[in-house]
């Protein structure tokens, strides 16, 4: 049975989470009523947390969190004929507004009165009920788990952050940081083609580097206190058998940005993917003496289609980093899981998971 409350983990302030009711929302003709089963902690969730924001996306009000998510449907607006009440549906969570100059090219992802969320004026989903626009919904094959559905958009995330660097069929790529984009990343370069791959993070993290290996990484890195940066190039070049073709930079550091351009071929491309130090110092002389590409990619871009087709068809398993599984009422401990990267995948579950056999939902 569905509860009889709206439960949501709400941020009032930088480490102020709190479990509080909020008023059952209702949908509009074009969205649909979603009952949430499992909501992923991403690391925008955890710099609300900490800092109260990221760039200019600070928070003004009491904000719900969460936007990795899966649901079922039990209410339609009445405009929408492709969904029925019962469906399993992974969620995109960030929507243009449909009228400016950007949503129609296509940007709909960095759109400037778009609905993105978490973001200071729209709410998240860590919630028992949350409303979306129909055409953000992806029906889940039956197979495909819950929380499968809700790691959809992390990977639609990587497989936007590869289309950006374009990774070419046979390419030599490094992938800075294995936190939970960095390995989706990982996982979404091979399967564009990357045939030679290399992970790097801290060594105090070094779980995550083996789970890369498991991953399929060529390499791994685990890099030291003492690491110089000329020396981390050298052990790329080692693994990788020369300079990297391209480079997926999910760290968001200083020195994973300097790294990145040092160990990239001449022409080579960088995307760079991680939220990290707001102000960085690079050699650019050197990128631009080598006509190194460097872009950023922001969210995902129509992506959600393909995270959903390779994942249900078997294509990739996205399944081994789901590592940490909490319940709503324990979204404090589960925010510090994630916080410490003690796991991976953090995920929490709004439907208790005594009640859900988790690969498909009773309704």
């Amino acid at each position: 049975m569905a509860p009889k409350q709206n439960l949501a983990a709400v941020l009032h302030g930088p480490n102020d989470l709190r479990i509080e009711e909020r008023p059952m929302p209702q949908p509009a003709s074009n969205e649909v009523l979603l009952e949430i089963d499992s909501c992923g902690i991403c690391g925008t969730d955890i710099h609300f947390l900490k800092e109260g924001g990221f760039g200019s996306e600070m928070l003004i009000r009491p904000l719900v969190l969460g936007h990795e998510s899966s649901g079922v449907v039990r209410q339609l607006g009445r405009d929408v004929k492709h969904l029925k009440v019962g469906d399993r549906v992974a969620i995109e969570p960030a929507a243009g507004c449909r009228m400016c100059d950007l949503c129609k090219v296509g940007k709909y992802n960095v759109c400037l009165n778009g609905r993105h969320c978490p973001t200071p004026n729209h709410d998240g989903n860590c919630s028992n009920y949350f409303t979306m626009y129909a055409d953000n919904c992806f029906k889940l094959p039956d197979h495909v788990s819950m929380e499968e559905g809700a790691m959809l958009e992390p990977l639609a995330c990587a497989i936007y952050a590869a289309r950006r660097a374009e990774i070419p069929l046979g390419s030599r790529v490094v992938i800075f940081g294995a936190g939970p984009i960095g390995l989706m990343c990982l996982i979404a370069a091979k399967a564009m083609g990357a045939t030679r791959t290399v992970v790097l993070d801290l060594a105090r993290v070094s779980h995550r580097l083996e789970l890369a290996k498991k991953l399929g990484a060529t390499g791994v890195i685990a890099i030291g206190t003492k690491d110089r940066e000329d020396d981390l190039v050298q052990k790329i070049k080692a693994i990788l058998g020369g300079p990297a073709d391209r480079v997926l930079e999910c760290s968001g550091s200083q020195p994973g940005m300097r790294i990145s351009i040092k160990s990239t071929r001449n022409a080579g491309k960088i995307c760079l993917v991680g939220l990290g130090n707001h102000d960085v110092q690079l050699p650019m002389v050197d990128a631009i003496s080598r006509e190194i590409d460097i872009t950023t990619s922001m969210r995902f871009n129509h992506d959600f289609p393909a995270a959903l087709e390779v994942v249900a068809s078997g294509y990739v398993n996205i399944k081994p980093l789901a590592s940490h599984h909490f319940d709503l009422k324990n979204v404090h401990e589960a925010f510090r899981v994630a916080e410490q990267s003690e796991g991976n995948k953090v995920i929490i579950h709004l439907v208790p998971r005594d009640t859900n056999n988790r690969s498909k939902f009773s309704n």
